[in-house]
């Protein structure tokens, strides 16, 4: 599914890239339109998340099936000059991830095949602030690099649950720290600048809850668990 979105997204700034840079209309949309110190948008795009584990032993890898999950938020953008905006993007990210273990980990003990597997769900107020690179704009598109850093507030998350795997309860942190890069093109339309992207968000904690069982099958074995996932945004400004 990422694969299939990720080519949706390179056909779409491709195609739109090409009909901009070799069409004969040169007439400029909007050609004042990136001269505001501040300007306004929003967007809406999908995502797909992935947990990247590393492992205390040499046991089979945890499989993470990932979904495509959804995206809708604000930006706010400041200009510092022709090539280079400050941007904050908050929004909210839906996702989900189901986790598949090896039986391996339950050598010596007794399991259901629920056990198994556990699934994630994830609801995150994500607020990204970000420092856009542009490039001169052609024609009426404007090619442009991303990146910066991110907090996600999880309210889906159960880290204060009493209960833990053994009752069949994955707990995740509450809060998490990333950082973002990415590209993109702003494509100058009569009305409106519209602007199709495609970004990478990398965690830098750990963000497994432990069960309360050292030698949990489900936790025990896991040194770091960090969310990892593409973006594909649709913005609107």
């Amino acid at each position: 599914m990422k694969k299939v979105v990720l080519l949706i997204a390179f056909i779409v700034i491709a195609s739109s890239a090409n009909a901009q840079l070799f069409s004969k209309e040169r007439i400029k949309n909007n050609e004042n339109f990136d001269k505001p110190k501040f300007s306004w948008g929003y967007y809406l795009g999908f995502n797909s998340y992935d947990f990247n584990f590393d492992y205390e032993q040499d046991l089979k890898d945890i499989q993470v099936t990932k979904t495509l999950g959804f995206n809708v938020g604000l930006i706010g953008n400041m200009r510092i000059n022709d090539y280079i905006d400050l941007r904050l993007e908050p929004g909210l990210v839906i996702s989900k991830r189901e986790l598949n273990y090896d039986p391996s980990y339950f050598n010596g003990m007794e399991y259901n095949a629920s056990d198994l597997f556990r699934e994630v769900r994830s609801t995150y107020i994500h607020v990204p602030l970000l420092v856009k690179f542009s490039t001169k704009r052609v024609n009426n598109i404007k090619p442009f690099v991303v990146g910066g850093i991110s907090t996600a507030l999880n309210l889906s998350s159960n880290q204060d649950n009493p209960d833990d795997n053994s009752v069949g309860q994955f707990r995740a942190k509450k809060s998490t720290l990333f950082y973002e890069v990415g590209f993109g093109i702003d494509l100058y339309l009569f009305w409106f600048k519209f602007t199709p992207s495609i970004r990478g968000v990398f965690s830098f904690n750990d963000e497994i809850v432990r069960d309360f069982d050292p030698n949990s099958p489900w936790t025990s074995n896991v040194t770091s668990m960090k969310t990892r996932g593409v973006f594909l945004n649709f913005t609107f400004q």
